[in-house]
């Protein structure tokens, strides 16, 4: 035998032993190793996103365990069948579905409708359990309830089908309110963050009925109404219209979900007049007694050099005070007053009041505002941003600057969330008030505090609609002409029309701003349209916030309350009426009764449908609200 036959028979028995070795460890493995156990399988534990409360804990948003439709294409039997059957349950297009069945690139598993209704569930899964929808199944996933629907959407924001957070306190809160991944242990449930807001829902429901009525009256392209505590910087409400209903979110284009107090900047007239008068005295440039003659308008040398357009009014003022410029919201008085600082002084003023920068609310898409540097400006800049132009702002600006005179010059931080709690109900994180800086000495504000009163009690002051008999009442108005995005110049029919105001002035609690956005009725004037809107507000709100109104008939109670018996109620052929009964006494009543009942508000019973007397049967459901 040849050296070379004897090697190739060392190496072809070396390759038959790997090859023999290798077959009895693949027999080995798949005769005698035991099957996993499926409970030895890893699996992941269930996430339970946290809920949001507002100021008091009324629930604003909850989890809740929602099935979605899934399908195994190769176990469907009749594809149009099933197609047809699932659009009509799901309120689906048959094609758009059947098209999906039958996509080559698509033969395994796919959603049919992820997060479906509980009625969606109950129809599908007797089609299921019928057999009439081989290969369809049901599986839970965990989704997001809002129990106020419209109420605060803006703010509460909404999460998509994989229940992460998309817009609002959903969104950046996102990490504090979905619960850490850390085990994977199957069954197991893993609770997120509850989040707490300053948001008062009462407040948040009063203010929201005042601002869609004043909707329907002026008719604008978008509303916006902020109710902060003035001495704590917390938001108590915030609305801004259009709105939207987060459990259907997507039905809602982007404008209806946008949040304009935060998002949107604009340019906010006269309003700004208080932030630019409050400069000019901080900065030594004029006093509350000192005069200027308005007569002719603002047409300095420099205009006149550059052929700039003067500054005018809307009326003859002649000689006003500072005071006075504030009253008739004078142009002309402004603009003579920023003649008394420099560019640069000014210009940190309104910085140091936070315009031009984000205030922090932690809310997406907060805007920067306009505010050009010193440098970048023109001849007639000073004076125009002076009255409320050339400068852009947010509605979150402009009510977090005005804590300044209700603080003795100090300005707050804006707070939309109160605290956050974790799952065993320790305080994992608390949000207090905070002051960002002094901007103003306390006589400054002060007096241009007082100032504002004057233009709310004035009879000739602009504000002066939202005046309430009893109670002191700071604002200013504006009206503030909109750029047309196609010309670039300000345009002749659309406005932001707007009042600032701050109560009671002798110790402020309340900070209210009302803007109307292009509003289309009978005027287009802040101190005529947004005025009574916050007179309304100062009516409604001040008794709930415990703000006196001299005048009314104030109860002294001793705290001692007398309950009668709850009178003996049960649902039997007929049914009960439960007006007056709180939620305890109806779940009570309720008790052993298969009746479906739907709940809203809280307080006892106002309103009930169908009326007592109604005859029981097994189609009965029930509607109860209370307040």
């Amino acid at each position: 035998m040849s050296k070379a036959e004897k090697r190739f028979r060392i190496f072809f028995i070396f390759l038959i032993s790997v090859t023999l070795l290798l077959l009895l460890q693949y027999a080995r493995i798949m005769l005698f190793t035991p099957s996993a156990n499926p409970l030895d399988t890893p699996s992941f534990p269930k996430l339970q996103r946290g809920a949001i409360y507002d100021r008091n804990g009324k629930l604003m948003a909850i989890q809740t365990r929602l099935d979605s439709v899934t399908a195994w294409v190769p176990e469907i039997k009749d594809r149009e069948r099933s197609a047809a059957l699932l659009a009509d349950a799901l309120n689906l297009n048959k094609e758009d579905l059947l098209s999906r069945f039958e996509d080559p690139a698509r033969q395994g598993f796919q959603y049919v409708k992820r997060q479906i209704s509980p009625t969606e569930t109950q129809i599908v899964n007797e089609m299921i359990q019928s057999g009439s929808l081989p290969g369809i199944r049901l599986e839970p996933e965990m989704g997001r309830n809002y129990p106020e629907k419209e109420l605060a959407s803006h703010i509460i924001g909404y999460v998509g089908t994989d229940n992460i957070g998309l817009d609002g306190i959903e969104y950046t809160f996102n990490q504090v309110l979905a619960p850490p991944e850390i085990s994977t242990r199957g069954g197991e449930i893993l609770y997120g963050n509850d989040v707490f807001l300053t948001i008062d829902l009462n407040t948040q429901y009063i203010t929201e009925q005042i601002a869609r009525k004043a909707m329907e009256e002026h008719n604008p392209e978008g509303l916006m109404i902020m109710v902060m505590g003035a001495d704590t910087g917390e938001l108590y409400s915030m609305v801004s219209l259009p709105s939207f209903n987060p459990n259907v979110f997507s039905r809602y284009s982007a404008a209806q979900r946008n949040n304009l107090p935060v998002t949107l900047t604009y340019e906010p007239g006269s309003v700004m007049k208080i932030f630019s008068i409050a400069s000019f005295m901080e900065l030594g440039g004029i006093k509350p007694k000192d005069e200027f003659d308005t007569t002719g308008g603002y047409n300095p040398e420099l205009f006149q050099k550059y052929k700039i357009p003067p500054i005018t009014d809307l009326g003859a003022y002649g000689v006003l005070d500072t005071t006075g410029v504030l009253i008739h919201s004078s142009n002309v008085g402004t603009a003579l007053a920023s003649d008394t600082v420099s560019q640069k002084d000014y210009y940190n003023m309104l910085k140091n009041f936070g315009f031009g920068s984000k205030t922090g609310i932690p809310l997406p898409g907060e805007s920067n505002g306009i505010l050009n540097r010193p440098e970048r400006w023109s001849a007639r800049s000073k004076p125009t941003i002076a009255i409320g132009q050339e400068i852009g702002v947010s509605a979150m600006q402009m009510i977090t600057a005005a804590t300044v005179f209700a603080n003795s010059g100090e300005l707050l931080k804006p707070r939309i969330v109160s605290k956050v709690v974790a799952p065993d109900g320790t305080i994992v994180k608390e949000y207090k008030r905070e002051a960002v800086r002094e901007v103003l000495s306390p006589e400054v504000a002060e007096s241009v505090l007082l100032m504002m009163e004057q233009v709310v009690a004035s009879p000739a002051g602009t504000v002066r609609r939202a005046r309430v008999p009893g109670l002191r009442i700071s604002g200013k108005s504006g009206t503030a002409q909109k750029i047309d995005p196609e010309t670039g110049t300000y345009s002749a029919s659309d406005f932001m029309s707007s009042v600032l105001a701050l109560f009671p002035t002798e110790n402020p609690k309340l900070i209210v701003y009302v803007i109307l956005q292009v509003p289309t009725g009978q005027s287009i004037y802040g101190g005529r349209i947004a005025s009574p809107i916050v007179k309304e507000l100062a009516e409604s709100l001040s008794p709930y916030y415990g703000i006196p109104i001299a005048g009314n008939t104030v109860i002294e109670h001793d705290g001692t309350i007398k309950l009668s018996a709850p009178k003996e109620i049960q649902v039997g052929a007929e049914l009960p009426d439960f007006t007056g009964l709180s939620k305890r006494e109806v779940m009570a009543a309720l008790e052993g009764s298969t009746i479906p009942v739907t709940m809203k508000g809280e307080g006892w019973v106002v309103f009930q449908f169908p009326p007592p007397g109604e005859l029981v049967d097994d189609e009965t459901s029930m509607f109860l609200e209370f307040k």
